[in-house]
């Protein structure tokens, strides 16, 4: 990549004009990791209906909706779907969040900020057992662009 698509020839920051490209079915899906103690991740397994894994779930589907109200330069995108999961291992959980939607640019970015938020949710909500918590490994996994 040879230019910054969100900085002008002059150095300003900018939207990128999407309005001249195909709508086109777009995919991504981005993957992070809650490294903690193996005690909160038995924890975190062990918990009643309605927990924590529940309410980071649905924050990373709400944090995907709002995304071009939390990164200045994205696209409002009319989201037609938002998957995210959530999967406890022996000292970590796996959050994996998949978007999709029919527009004129891609949904990376719903995808890694739904991973961000649902990380954090269970960061907050494990905090006050294990101070050692580390968020990781956020990335892309995949994006795909298909025509209509």
């Amino acid at each position: 990549m040879s230019e910054l698509s969100h900085v002008s020839e002059a150095g300003d920051v900018r939207m990128v004009d999407v309005g001249g490209k195909p709508v086109s079915r777009r995919r991504a899906v981005a993957r992070g990791v809650v490294q903690m103690a193996p005690e909160t991740a038995s924890r975190l397994r062990e918990l009643p209906k309605g927990d924590a894994l529940v309410a980071a779930q649905l924050a990373g589907i709400m944090a995907a909706k709002r995304t071009s109200e939390l990164i200045p330069l994205c696209h409002p995108l009319p989201l037609s779907n938002v998957e995210v999961s959530l999967s406890v291992g022996g000292t970590a959980v796996e959050i994996v969040a998949t978007v999709e939607a029919v527009a004129q640019t891609g949904v990376e970015m719903e995808a890694l900020t739904a991973v961000c938020v649902a990380a954090l949710t269970v960061y907050d909500m494990a905090k006050a057992i294990d101070k050692g918590m580390n968020v990781t490994d956020v990335t892309l996994v995949e994006k795909t662009k298909e025509p209509v």
